[in-house]
């Protein structure tokens, strides 16, 4: 099981990167900002536990950018964990598009629930374009670590 978990957080790792990269090719494509989902999500956690971030405005604000950053990865990291787990399990027949969609969903689903449980967000009100803003990136996570996966489990049984 140790194996599967650390195929699984490689796998999310670099399907981390393959979301951040979708995300960052969409601000530049259309010249939209960042969200502050990620920022704001941490803010809300730290004061709920009683321990707010500190600093001066700005020094507050780079270490909720940075936290937020770590967050995402943290994320994605922990979602391909567990779909490393899944995957040994039996999760591997599933095909490759198929796979790719339940781990982006995944990944999708933990996020967006997190963020309207928190009140930070409500998908609700989201227009199209914020959704699709949204479940790009997560399905090239989702493309990405089901490809890293298959690939580990195959380079193990040589």
């Amino acid at each position: 099981m140790l194996t599967a978990l650390l195929r699984g957080a490689a796998a999310g790792a670099a399907g981390t990167t393959a979301l951040n990269a979708a995300t960052y090719l969409d601000m530049s494509w259309r010249g939209r900002p960042s969200s502050s989902a990620p920022e704001d999500t941490v803010e809300k956690i730290a004061g709920d536990l009683g321990h707010p971030v500190p600093g001066d405005p700005d020094t507050r604000g780079n270490r909720l950018t940075g936290l937020g950053a770590l967050s995402g990865i943290l994320t994605g990291v922990g979602i391909g964990a567990v779909a490393g787990v899944l995957h040994r399990a039996g999760l591997r027949r599933l095909p490759a598009a198929l796979g790719a969609v339940v781990v982006g969903g995944a990944a999708m689903a933990s996020t967006d629930a997190s963020m309207a449980r928190l009140g930070i967000s409500d998908p609700r009100t989201w227009s199209t374009a914020d959704w699709l803003s949204d479940a790009l990136p997560h399905l090239a996570y989702g493309a990405v670590t089901w490809a890293v996966l298959d690939a580990l489990t195959e380079a193990h049984r040589d």
